[in-house]
């Protein structure tokens, strides 16, 4: 059961950076991810033994998450893919994890968008136009921010946070 409950929490990291990785080169993050993350979280939490009250916060957050997504999509703050990882991604990390994951989130899309505008700029553009295409359009001015990099990156830092990591431990 610890190598069934292990091998279920993986998919969490291992479909977060899929999305980051389809994100910087496409600007795309396919819905399969979102929902193959929504559909392994119930059979991940219930192999690690999460009670079914705090299965239903996680939930509530992932409800409350989309909400926000939604909004900040509707803002044009956001894509619809990263809105609908942002609120997978807060299914399975629960309200122990959700400050750093907002947290740390926010601060690598502010690095992001910094380092975009970097390789966007006069002088290192032209650096980057002999690199591959997906990176050539990173760096075209005016486009947009892959941000599922940075819910990746936020989503990675505050897993160890999560009750499902604590939960794995217990197991161990």
């Amino acid at each position: 059961m610890q190598f069934l409950a292990a091998a279920l929490v993986l998919i969490f990291p291992a479909l977060l950076i899929v999305a980051a990785l389809r994100d910087a080169v496409s600007y795309t993050i396919p819905n399969w991810i979102s929902l193959g993350l929504l559909a392994a979280f119930p059979p991940a939490a219930l192999a690690i033994g999460l009670p079914l009250p705090t299965i239903g916060l996680h939930a509530g957050l992932g409800v409350l998450a989309l909400v926000a997504g939604m909004a900040m999509f509707a803002l044009r703050w956001l894509g619809g893919g990263d809105a609908k990882l942002f609120a997978a991604a807060a299914l399975w990390l629960g309200w122990s994890a959700a400050a750093s994951f907002l947290l740390v989130t926010c601060i690598a899309g502010g690095a992001l968008a910094l380092s975009l505008l970097a390789i966007r700029s006069v002088w290192l553009r032209p650096l980057v136009s002999s690199g591959p295409s997906w990176l050539n359009r990173l760096a075209e001015p005016g486009e947009n921010v892959p941000y599922g990099v940075a819910i990746c990156v936020g989503a990675l830092a505050a897993l160890p946070a999560s009750p499902l990591m604590k939960g794995l431990e217990v197991l161990a």
